[in-house]
């Protein structure tokens, strides 16, 4: 990870929000999202926000042999987006603690602003993390 990667650093990302980001569509097979507004899920949003600080991690890092994993999250979904308009998700590094990166994240989609918080990555060794994933099967196959 480059040392340039510090407090500071802010980036920007846009992302439309596609029909199978909603609540109906995400969760089809659960009976009652069926019947649920047909606006953008949290927990898809959670995902946006986190794709936009690994995007904006990407000139700081070595690309494949460094990527990152989401470690904590802490948004507030302050507002409804419907399918086909246009997230504008802002952030920036807070904090650097060896390869744990922290941000501050909002995100604004055609009208208002849907969410604020905080998330966390961690820099891994995607080589060394799969020997780790590969050990955890191989006892839970046990």
């Amino acid at each position: 990870m480059s040392p340039d990667l510090k407090p500071g650093v802010r980036f920007e990302w846009q992302y439309t929000v596609p029909p199978r980001a909603t609540v109906p569509q995400l969760y089809h097979d659960t009976a009652f999202c069926l019947d649920m507004p047909d606006v953008l899920a949290t927990g898809y949003m959670v995902g946006m926000m986190e794709l936009a600080c690994v995007h904006g991690m990407m000139p700081y890092v070595d690309w494949p042999h460094e990527q990152s994993l989401g470690t904590m999250v802490s948004f507030a979904h302050l507002a409804p987006t419907p399918p086909g308009m246009t997230l504008r998700i802002r952030g920036e590094v807070i904090e650097v603690d060896g390869r744990r990166v922290r941000f501050k994240v909002e995100a604004w989609d055609d009208v208002d602003r849907i969410c604020e918080g905080i998330h966390e990555r961690c820099v891994i060794d995607p080589e060394r993390f799969a020997a780790k994933l590969a050990q955890k099967g191989a006892k839970a196959a046990a």
